[in-house]
């Protein structure tokens, strides 16, 4: 931890003497840097945009980047800071093996201002290599007879660090006899060298060990080492020697064919050919020499043939090591052959079944065994066991007899077929054993119901779906065999809204799958609860049942409806409306107008409205309220401006895609009622001289096909016709009105005031109108006070309505559970 300290230490000081020369140079119109080899990726090099006086907002806009005159990247530039920093990590002793002063260079292009600067950055040397051999391990064979101060060049160490991190020195342990001697090579390479410091003596030592070891200079130093071997070779003067005069080994007569049964062993002192020993038989019987084989150059006594206790119990022989200059020496084997136990026991199986019922109590036969073994006394006696924990136990009935029981209950479910293995072991030593497998296969029976894998489902559908479309798929699983383990599907009792619940949804038998059999609406029906039941083939058939939850995902499928203005008439399209209101030409700008209400059959986003004026008579005049749908003047109203002005405005929602609908509103500016209703009157009159214009086209067309009848005929048919079509003009606006009335229901009267056909909407803003006989004293004054934006698009749903949960008929499996609640509302 400290040597970290240290090096981390000397990397911050290298760090800062390269800011300050960089400084430095800056000047000239280079920068120069410096940064230790080995940093992370990322480290910071140097400040290139302090140095050159570049702000960080400008690097970016300027094009400011760095290129490498290499074919690595090996340097960045933050787009943030303006910090050159590094993009690889760098390996000096990879870039510069065989140059002392290792520099980078680089260029940082300013595009802007198509100016480019030279940088340089030397990468400082950290002691990151230690010094290695390239022959970790040298041999050397020296003569007994070799003078001392001979000296045996030693391999060379190498370290790819430069400067004070290189090899420094070199130094040697091991013992008297040997010294290190380095000399200077013409380059002022280091070449060690062994030196013979004192005469060898192979009797006393026939090997020396020694270590180089190579260190350099860095901190903390790193070192390398390498093993020197010296033999000491010698003369003949040395006869062969076996470890023991007598060699006594005890064999079983089982031992396998080839097992080496002793090794004797002969050391000669000597060297070379003179130390080289042969083993041979020197004594030895006819029938051992059939039976055993001795390996010349190693001294393995192995077995050619099987032994037999019965035959031969023992066996004598005498064994002779030979050295190259024919000395000798020789040394006693003998061999002791045991007696072992070589009969196993014998396990017959005589009735046995194959197939046993699940449900089969507990001592049920499965097995009869024989058991015998041809040992005698301790050897004979057997002992028998049942492997592993099964539910079987071992009965034992008449001699050498045995039984196989249940123990317990069996369940299929847990283990469907049985391998039991008996095992007889004998009492000798070492015991030898039998074993027999008998194999038990397990028959199913219907003891386990299907069991889903969930405890509950949910599905999420959305409305307006395709009928027959897929909802999800339930999946229960038997834990049975065959036809216990078949499981079918079937949908529990319920209604939705009235209709049975098989009209709307229905499962597939086999496979569980739920489908949708009509489409779905959102509006009606939000929430479908219900059960599905899965059922065995077992007999009797076992069954369970999970709940569904079916959640109705509402689409954008209803456009705004708006409840204010009211509908123009019968005649006109549903999504346009007209209405009247009065502004007053003396109002500032922000006076409120009227406000246009809307509703969306729609749930959630499908039913945020938004509000904004698509058409307006003076588009600078009046402005709407996006979220509000209130109509406020946006300057105050000249004199120039129409005095009746139609405005045309768009509600949307925000489903996808959105849907809209319009409102019409005619707005009248003047200052009291009387010129209200005198506006009004003026358009009445001009549509009445409309239609009395269409009318009298019309009764020309008449009067050309009936000028030849009579004359009177046609003065009384054109009385009448004037005083039904002012009576038609007279029922279409008292149409008008129920159709306002019609279109706002569930909103009290109280909220509405007609005058001559001008309906205003005050569940908003409270209107209080003071009429007098003179209508420069009549005043009409808006309340402070508002409500809400919006009404709400229906009233609430209906209660839920729970599946019919109607009892089975007498004789029934099972009774569904409690029937799931069915949530929905009408529109």
């Amino acid at each position: 931890m400290c040597a970290a300290g240290r090096r981390w230490g000397r990397r911050q000081r290298v760090l800062l003497w390269g800011v300050l020369l960089a400084a430095w140079e800056a000047a000239w119109g280079q920068l120069r840097y410096s940064v230790p080899e080995e940093m992370p990726k990322g480290s910071f090099v140097g400040d290139v945009a302090k140095d050159l006086g570049l702000q960080h907002l400008e690097l970016g806009d300027r094009g400011v980047r760095i290129l490498d005159k290499g074919r690595t990247q090996y340097f960045g530039l933050h787009g943030k800071t303006g910090h050159l920093v590094t993009a690889e990590r760098i390996d000096r002793e990879q870039l510069c093996r065989l140059v002392e002063q290792c520099v980078l260079r680089c260029e940082l292009i300013v595009e802007a201002e198509m100016k480019f600067y030279a940088i340089e950055v030397e990468i400082k040397d950290i002691n990151d290599n230690a010094p290695s051999f390239r022959e970790a391990e040298k041999d050397l064979r020296l003569s007994e007879t070799t003078a001392p101060g001979s000296r045996f060049p030693l391999p060379d160490a190498h370290d790819p660090d430069s400067g004070q991190n290189s090899l420094q020195s070199y130094e040697l342990s091991g013992d008297e006899h040997f010294s290190l001697a380095v000399q200077t090579g013409p380059g002022g390479d280091q070449r060690p060298e062994l030196v013979l410091a004192k005469a060898l003596d192979r009797e006393e030592a026939a090997f020396h060990e020694l270590v180089l070891r190579a260190s350099d200079g860095g901190e903390p130093s790193r070192t390398g080492t390498a093993r020197i071997r010296v033999t000491v070779l010698d003369a003949n003067d040395n006869a062969p020697v076996f470890s023991q005069a007598e060699y006594t080994v005890r064999v079983p007569e089982d031992v396998p064919v080839g097992s080496v049964l002793v090794t004797v062993t002969a050391t000669d002192a000597d060297e070379g050919p003179n130390g080289h020993v042969k083993y041979s038989f020197h004594k030895i019987s006819d029938r051992a020499s059939k039976l055993l084989y001795l390996d010349y150059a190693t001294g393995e006594i192995t077995i050619r043939n099987e032994l037999d206790f019965e035959e031969f119990s023992s066996y004598e022989l005498e064994v002779q090591a030979r050295d190259g200059g024919e000395l000798s020496d020789t040394a006693e084997v003998v061999i002791t052959v045991t007696d072992v136990n070589d009969n196993v026991p014998k396990i017959s199986v005589r009735s046995a079944l194959n197939e046993i019922s699940e449900d089969a109590p507990p001592g049920t036969v499965v097995a009869l065994l024989h058991v015998q073994d041809r040992d005698s006394g301790a050897n004979g006696e057997v002992r028998c066991s049942l492997d592993r924990a099964v539910p079987f136990r071992l009965e034992k009935s008449l001699e050498g007899y045995y039984r196989v029981v249940t123990a317990r209950e069996l369940d299929r479910e847990q283990e469907s077929e049985y391998n039991v293995t008996v095992r007889a072991a004998d009492g000798g030593r070492p015991s030898l054993q039998s074993s027999r497998v008998l194999c038990l296969r397990v028959l199913d029976v219907n003891d386990n119901a299907p069991v889903f894998s969930q405890e509950r489902y949910s599905a999420r559908l959305s409305e307006n779906n395709v009928a027959g479309a897929l909802v999800l798929r339930v999946r229960a699983t038997d834990s049975d065999w065959g036809e216990n383990a078949r499981v079918r599907y079937r949908l529990g009792e319920g209604g939705v809204r009235g209709w049975p619940l098989s009209s709307y949804v229905s499962v597939q038998a086999e496979t569980g799958a739920l489908y949708a059999l009509r489409s779905f609406d959102y509006e009606e029906v939000r929430e479908v609860g219900l059960w599905v039941w899965a059922e065995d083939g077992g007999s009797p058939a076992l069954s369970s049942n999970v709940s569904v939850r079916l959640v109705i995902v509402d689409e954008n499928d209803n456009a705004p409806q708006v409840l204010y203005p009211p509908a123009a008439g019968a005649a006109l399209s549903g999504s346009v409306w007209a209405g009247v209101e009065l502004a007053a030409r003396s109002s500032e700008a922000g006076a409120l107008v009227a406000k246009v209400v809307a509703v969306d059959a729609d749930a959630g986003q499908n039913a945020w409205l938004s509000y904004e004026l698509a058409k307006a008579t003076e588009p600078g005049l009046f402005r709407v309220g996006l979220h509000s749908g209130e109509v406020r003047t946006a300057r105050s109203p000249l004199a120039r401006d129409a005095s009746r002005q139609s405005l045309v405005v768009l509600v949307k929602d925000h489903g996808r895609p959105a849907l809209s609908a319009t409102a019409t509103l005619s707005v009248v500016l003047a200052e009291s009622v009387a010129e209200l209703l005198a506006e009004r009157g003026s358009a009445a009159r001009a549509e009445a001289e409309a239609g009395a214009g269409e009318a009298g086209g019309s009764l020309t067309r008449w009067l050309v096909l009936a000028v030849a009848a009579v004359s009177c005929l046609f003065l009384a048919f054109l009385l009448l016709l004037l005083a039904l079509r002012l009576r038609r003009w007279r029922r279409s606006q008292q149409q008008l009105l129920a159709a306002g009335s019609g279109a706002l229901r569930g909103v009290p009267a109280t909220h509405f005031v007609g005058i001559d056909g001008v309906r205003a909407f005050l569940h908003s803003y409270s209107h209080d109108v003071s009429l007098t006989a003179d209508s420069r004293k009549s005043h009409l004054r808006f309340s402070a006070d508002s409500c809400c934006d919006t009404l709400p698009a229906r009233p609430p749903p209906d209660e839920p309505a729970p599946l019919l949960g109607d009892e089975e008929p007498a004789g029934a499996q099972q009774a569904d559970p409690a029937p799931l609640p069915v949530s929905g509302g009408s529109r």
